[in-house]
């Protein structure tokens, strides 16, 4: 029996020796390897963790003492010495264990998480309820150095060095987020792994010198300033400690001994402390160290090889999205490309490598890049900023503030729009059609395949005014790909003509709305399908005519209801003379939606082609 066997809650960790948890993290990359090989996850930043993980587990006591984790990616360790060892079976699955820290999942989980740099907010925000409760358990904040790219992150650690509250903050600087790190933090931690290794000892020598008579005080003083210019000709100018924080560090994360020494030190602090850990990204699992990026988060693979096990067929939209903003700056000079340290997931790769003056990666800062594409935009530039949509949702009022308030040409590509599946609550991209729709000035449009999504890009760039083009993860749609027809500002697309009951669709769930129209047609039903193309501005003509020549009038979108394109759509009616169309609409309803695939979500949530003809036939009594 191996050591992972026996490890059922942190109380098990305690009671092994040095050598059984050198041992054990080697069975812990091996049981990772293995289980995310079969339901895909994010396996190499939790790879990278490992012996961090444990010194923090064998050092304190969780869940009376809290850990927050950042994003949570490399969060899979300590689901694992938390009970959690079952449920990696159903990892990412509908139903199944989350890939994120959850509370509602373990008591050992001390906070949601899934975006970055929130980490130290909510931990300095634990530690001081702690205090003012008069309680007495540590808090642990554990970030990623591309999440130190985040704005949040310094706000925070600002705050802590104000407060001065007792907490610990581990900067896990494995020199990746998902692509590689950029940007002056970067380059600063750079420096300061370069340099020769400095540990404080600042406590243990105060609490030695001050029992010294008389001259105690006055030699722990000058050996204090004389350690602050050693310290500081030694190392570039540690900002941790300017910005209040006791800075412990670079430290070999990898040295489970050596981390449980120090973190068993620095619980003795009453201080906010950093700590400084250097880690390797995939450690432990050769295809996961080579390129770390891929296995950041990846779908089911072999463990033998590191390869995938299928790849979804056909161009990814992402990839379109890409290439046709390549054609488009070869012949706009003032087209740059922004992206908050996702270049390949967005599809920016072949920009950057073409035309790398004009790319610009700002690192985990969606904020800063809307205002960054302001000014850009300012100065006479067409910024496009390519972002996931559940990431655009931090960078709203910029875009209301820097942005729609001057009417500035500017493109936000809200790529994985609509449910994104495996990531669950945080990454689901439900929301930004309600929000967008929201903002005067923000034209808002979806294609219903890939060759709308090329024309409205390019229409975009004729425009020269602020718009979002959002569109799904994956393959790219081919429905309807020889019936295309120019893109008009603020004009819906009739697809079919029909009577009696009309079928509008916004964006990817046109799919489904194909599926629901031929089945229709097989009833005796002769439906109008109508692609809206745009939910701000409303083509209120179309919306007209539905209303006055229809009975029945469904939309579909793949947003949350409230706000959504069916939302507007109510809305016209409302304010309508008449007896017009009964209206219902089809979308996701007022809740977080989970994990699970795409199809499962759509079935869930009435979204799919059969759901969607079930209830037409209920409403119609058909």
């Amino acid at each position: 029996m191996g050591y992972l066997e026996k490890i059922n809650s942190p109380k098990d960790l305690k009671k092994l020796d040095m050598n059984a948890l050198k041992l054990l993290a080697d069975e812990i990359r091996g049981f990772l390897v293995d289980s995310v090989s079969k339901t895909g996850g994010h396996l190499s930043s939790s790879l990278g963790v490992v012996e961090l993980t444990l010194a923090l587990h064998y050092c304190f006591n969780c869940p009376r003492d809290k850990f927050v984790w950042d994003v949570g990616h490399q969060a899979y360790v300590h689901k694992l010495l938390t009970g959690r060892k079952e449920g990696f079976k159903t990892l990412r699955r509908l139903d199944g264990m989350s890939g994120f820290p959850r509370p509602s999942e373990s008591e050992c989980d001390a906070f949601n998480a899934g975006h970055s740099s929130a980490s130290i907010s909510a931990a300095l925000g634990i530690a001081n309820a702690r205090d003012l409760k008069s309680e007495s358990f540590n808090v642990v904040a554990v970030i990623g150095d591309g999440a130190m790219s985040g704005g949040m992150a310094y706000e925070a650690m600002n705050n802590a060095g104000q407060l001065k509250t007792k907490m610990l903050i581990v900067l896990n600087d494995n020199q990746m987020s998902i692509s590689p790190n950029v940007g002056a933090m970067s380059n600063y931690l750079n420096q300061l792994r370069l340099a020769p290794k400095y540990l404080s000892a600042k406590k243990d020598v105060q609490k030695t010198l001050k029992k010294v008579p008389v001259i105690g005080d006055g030699v722990y003083n000058f050996l204090g300033r004389t350690k602050e210019g050693i310290k500081h000709s030694v190392l570039p100018s540690v900002m941790f400690e300017q910005l209040g924080l006791t800075y412990i560090g670079p430290v070999d994360g990898h040295d489970v001994k050596k981390l449980i020494q120090i973190i068993n030190r620095i619980k003795k602090l009453d201080e906010p402390v950093l700590l400084h850990v250097v880690t390797k990204k995939g450690k432990g699992y050769a295809p996961a160290e080579k390129n770390p990026s891929k296995f950041h988060g990846i779908g089911p693979f072999d463990p033998e090889t590191g390869e995938v096990l299928s790849k979804s067929g056909g161009v990814t939209y992402s990839k379109v999205f890409g290439k046709k903003l390549v054609q488009l700056a070869a012949k706009h000079k003032e087209i740059c490309a922004i992206t908050a340290a996702m270049p390949s997931g967005t599809g920016l790769e072949q920009f950057a490598q073409e035309f790398p003056q004009r790319f610009f990666d700002v690192g985990i800062a969606e904020e800063h890049a809307v205002t960054f594409a302001g000014g850009l935009a300012k100065g006479g530039c067409l910024p496009v900023f390519a972002v996931y949509s559940t990431f655009l949702q931090r960078a709203y009022d910029q875009l209301i503030h820097d942005i729609c308030i001057q009417k500035l040409p500017f493109i936000v590509a809200v790529d994985r729009a609509g449910v994104v599946g495996d990531d669950g609550e945080t990454h689901q991209g439900i929301f930004d059609v309600s929000f967008l729709n929201t903002i005067p000035n923000m034209t808002v449009m979806a294609p219903k395949n890939k060759t709308e999504l090329e024309d409205m890009l390019e229409f975009a760039v004729e425009q020269r005014i602020p718009a979002a083009i959002r569109y799904p993860r994956g393959r790219a749609s081919e429905i309807l790909n020889n019936a295309q027809s120019p893109i008009e500002y603020g004009k819906s697309e009739y697809i079919y003509d029909g009577a009696d009951v009309a079928l509008v669709g916004f964006g990817a769930v046109m799919d489904q709305l194909i599926g629901v129209y031929a089945m229709l047609i097989k009833d005796g039903l002769k439906p109008t399908l109508v692609n809206a193309r745009f939910s701000s501005p409303l083509d209120i003509n179309m919306a007209r005519d539905l209303y006055k020549n229809y009975k029945y009038v469904f939309t579909a979108e793949d947003n949350v209801l409230r706000g959504g394109f069916g939302s507007v759509m109510a809305q016209a009616f409302a304010g309508m003379d008449g007896d017009g169309a009964r209206l219902y609409s089809f979308g996701f309803p007022d809740c977080f939606v989970e994990h699970g695939t795409k199809a499962q979500l759509y079935k869930r949530y009435g979204l799919d082609a059969e759901s969607m003809y079930k209830k037409i036939g209920e409403t119609m009594g058909l």
